[in-house]
């Protein structure tokens, strides 16, 4: 294993702990608005404050961005860790059990190293790039489905951007009644985890952010799958907008839905 993957895994493993401390009594969980249906915690803080400790305890000149407490800018650019500490906080706030820690590291603006880690289920996906991807140190790969007929898609609703809800529900109908269903369960990170074990078999979502999506890259990719914007093209990680599974599949979900979204979704 990769030692900064190591690292990452000791991280999320560590974020775990502080979750599943706080799910013992929900009562004591302290959460405010950071912005329109946009919800924190303390717990959110308090698990993203032990990453940046782990990592920063072994890499004390790295970088780090996260969700919750900024940019720390160390002497080393090259090396840039993303951080989700609890993705998926409106299921944790609502003790539905349904959230994960989500890290990546990208060397020289590349993502090298990615951990997703449940602490419910203790389900740790991981990857390193050309090594491919795990669960549980078990290989995964990307379903082989190949266009839309009988699959099962996730997705997320652009709850922080309601202003494009008529778009996004124009292109759940253009994949819906070519798929078996869709499910929509509260955390990108495992969306694209599960993408990436096969367990739905594609996935889109309009407006995340870099530390929700920099993880399931590559474990998405690694696993042999795709990972593109609404375009086709490679502008997920600026425009927010992201459709992935194997590539045929993740091909066919942009024919769907490329003609009846937006021109400014597009772009």
């Amino acid at each position: 294993m990769h030692p900064m993957l190591n690292i990452a895994i000791r991280a999320a493993r560590n974020a775990g702990k502080v979750i599943l401390r706080a799910c013992e009594d929900l009562s004591k969980v302290e959460a405010t608005q950071k912005g329109t249906n946009d919800f924190v915690t303390n717990v959110d803080k308090e698990a993203e404050a032990v990453i940046r400790e782990t990592i920063l305890k072994a890499y004390p000149n790295h970088c780090i961005v996260g969700e919750e407490l900024g940019q720390h800018e160390g002497s080393d650019a090259d090396y840039l860790w993303v951080v989700d500490p609890l993705d998926g906080t409106t299921n944790f706030i609502q003790d539905i059990p349904h959230f994960a820690v989500s890290i990546a590291l990208k060397v020289k603006g590349r993502i090298e190293q990615a951990v997703v880690y449940d602490p419910i289920r203790g389900e740790l996906f991981t990857a390193s790039r050309g090594q491919g991807a795990q669960l549980n140190s078990k290989r995964i790969r990307v379903s082989n489905a190949k266009d839309l007929s009988g699959t099962v898609l996730a997705t997320g609703f652009p709850f922080k951007q309601k202003h494009h809800m008529d778009a996004y529900l124009e292109a759940f109908k253009a994949l819906f009644v070519h798929t078996s269903d869709i499910r929509r369960a509260g955390s990108a990170a495992l969306d694209m985890a599960y993408v990436a074990a096969g367990r739905v078999d594609g996935f889109f979502e309009i407006g995340l952010k870099p530390w929700d999506t920099a993880a399931g890259q590559l474990l998405v990719k690694e696993a042999g799958g795709l990972v593109m914007d609404f375009a086709g093209g490679a502008n997920h990680d600026k425009s927010g907008n992201i459709v992935c599974g194997s590539p045929k599949l993740a091909q066919a979900l942009v024919r769907e839905i490329r003609p009846v979204l937006t021109e400014s979704l597009l772009k």
